[in-house]
Formats: structure tokens, sequence, C-alpha cells
């Protein structure tokens, strides 16, 4: 079996204009990302640089325009069937409980339904939401719907899980419960893990390696650094180390000048 979990080698993604099919826009090229079994990967770059669109390839969502996608060194056909995403906007369905949002993925796997609310309930409980199960997504607060998803992708016992963002509208003292929480669970399995995130503290906080994208088009990583931050972590007891600081700088060396060209560009758009 491979050591890597995923791979995505030599990746390239086009998109052709919606007014103009003529017009062509490469989002992400020549970019080479490989993810160990049981390893934290967290990937920042600016805004519109192209990180989702390499999770969304990760995933199987979304085929690349060149290059190729390994899963525990299988080439990848259709859907990732290994890997679990959560993502940044909310997937919870409305008129679902909390517990059938959570079960509703074990079921689809042909889970007799008994055994897939029972399976949702203990994740439930894991997660800290033992006793809300039979609440509505609108009947919980922000905080509560991450977790339900987070439950819901985790009780799928995925070996590889994706995240985009998943906790970038949550204010800062939940924010920082949630990745608590994460890092807990990911303690405890090991799961290989893609972390897309804006946040450098976060992502330094949680990672077991940092990889640093190109401001687009044709994004690209630029810096890749490995976080030797001793294990178990808190979020936030671990921002005040020395070691975590000098990363920091290491890091936003190599990241500031695109998150520049990533503004500038953004403003360009909106002029």
């Amino acid at each position: 079996m491979s050591e890597y979990a995923l791979e995505l080698i030599d990746i390239q993604c086009t998109f052709r204009s919606k007014d103009d099919h003529s017009q062509r826009y490469t989002a992400v090229a020549d970019t080479t990302l490989r993810v160990s079994a049981g390893e934290f990967v967290s990937v920042v770059g600016p805004t519109g640089c192209g990180k989702s669109t390499l999770l969304n390839v990760g995933a199987g969502l979304l085929a690349p325009s060149a290059g190729s996608v390994k899963v525990f060194g299988q080439p990848l056909q259709g859907i990732n069937t290994r890997a679990g995403y959560m993502f940044q906007t909310e997937a919870l369905m409305p008129w679902r409980r909390a517990v059938d949002n959570v079960a509703v993925g074990l079921q689809y796997r042909g889970m007799p339904k008994a055994q897939a609310l029972e399976q949702a309930n203990q994740w439930l409980q894991r997660v800290g939401l033992g006793g809300f199960g039979d609440r509505y997504p609108h009947q919980l607060s922000g905080g509560m719907r991450k977790r339900t998803a987070l439950a819901q992708v985790l009780a799928l016992d995925p070996d590889i899980i994706l995240m985009d963002e998943p906790f970038s509208a949550l204010d800062i003292q939940t924010r920082q419960l949630m990745e608590n929480e994460v890092l807990d669970l990911w303690a405890a399995k090991r799961k290989a893990v893609l972390f897309i995130t804006h946040d450098l503290d976060e992502a330094i906080a949680m990672s077991d390696r940092v990889v640093v994208l190109s401001a687009g088009p044709a994004t690209r990583p630029i810096g890749e650094f490995v976080i030797d931050l001793p294990r178990p972590r808190d979020v936030a007891e671990v921002r005040t180390q020395p070691r975590f600081v000098e990363l920091h700088a290491q890091i936003w060396g190599v990241l500031r000048d695109e998150v520049l060209k990533g503004y500038a560009q953004q403003l360009q758009k909106a002029a």
C-alpha cells in the first residue's frame, strides 16, 4: 500500500469563461501535493487562489484538465469514496433532525436505519451534542451545526478527511473549541486530513505540515513548512510558544507578498 493517502500530481485546472467560451482561465497549474496516511496538512493562500479547487479535485468532484490523482496508490476514477468532505457552507438538510443528518450517509451506504441512527447518536455524543439529536438545524447554534456536520463526516469513518474552511464563520471562542475537538478526534484515529484555511494561526496550530499557494491565476505551491510543535496541542495555548511565533514569521514571510497580490487583483476586478 502507498505511504500516501492522497496524491495530486502535476495538477492543472483550466476553465472556460461563461460569457466567452474562447477565453480560458487557469486556476491551478503545475501543482503536486501529497498527504501521507495519518498526516494533517493545511493549505493556505490568498483569497481566490484555487485552494477549494484542489480540494474538489481530491474529492473527485472536479476532474483536472491535466495531471493525475491517486488514493492510496490507486488512480482516482470518479468520486473519492475513501474521503469525507466537510464544506465551508452548511450542508445540513433543514428538514431532517440532527441525528437524521448524521445518519443519512450511513443509510446511503446500505446500513439499516436503526443501526445508522444508533451510530449517529454515538457520534453526536462524541462531538458534544448528546441530547440534541431531535433538534432541527434551525434550532441549533452555528457551533452546534458545525459539530453536526463534523459528526456527519466522521460517522462514515473515511480514510481521508477534506475540510474547506469549516470554521471560518464561527466566533473566535467557538472556533477554538471546534479546532481542539477536531484535533482530539483526529488524534484518536489518525486519518489523513487536507485542511483549507485562510487563517495562518489555525493552520500552524493544527497541522503537521503547512503548504503555501501563490496568488492566482495559475496558482502553485511556493512553500512547504514542517510544523514541529509537540502534540497534543491546545490551539490557544500553542500560539504563545516561541516556536509557534518563529514558524508564523517564516510562513508569513512567504505568504505576505502573495496576499498583497491577491488583494490587488480583487480590487482590480471590483473597479
